[in-house]
């Protein structure tokens, strides 16, 4: 599995979002698994890449929260969690989402 976290500078929530990823890979058994954190610095890149806003958790290219933006831009990202709305998901959630998107990549 190829995991990313994007981000661009201006937005909080970096550091979060890294430590959840890692927290939530570790808790469904893939501690082994890695993951790159990329820095989204242009409406270029954004476009290209169809960057749905900081932080944006990716397994294998797909878009781990689809919000339905598909055009990119360089915005800050806020997720509705039990707890209002955030700018990182539920450890719940992503750890859900990682695993239906290691299903499917199981079974290509």
């Amino acid at each position: 599995m190829d995991v990313e976290l994007l981000v661009i500078p201006e937005c909080p929530g970096t550091e979060e979002a890294s430590e959840l990823l890692r927290t939530a890979l570790d808790d469904i058994g893939l501690a082994q698994t890695p993951f790159k954190v990329r820095i989204i610095e242009t409406e270029e890149t954004a476009r290209a890449r169809r960057f749905a806003g900081s932080p944006s958790f990716l397994v294998d290219g797909v878009d781990l929260f689809e919000s339905g933006t598909t055009g990119g831009s360089m915005t800050c990202r806020v997720y509705s969690t039990a707890d209002g709305l955030r700018n990182v998901p539920g450890l719940r959630d992503l750890r859900k989402a990682l695993k239906v998107q290691a299903a499917r990549a199981a079974r290509v």
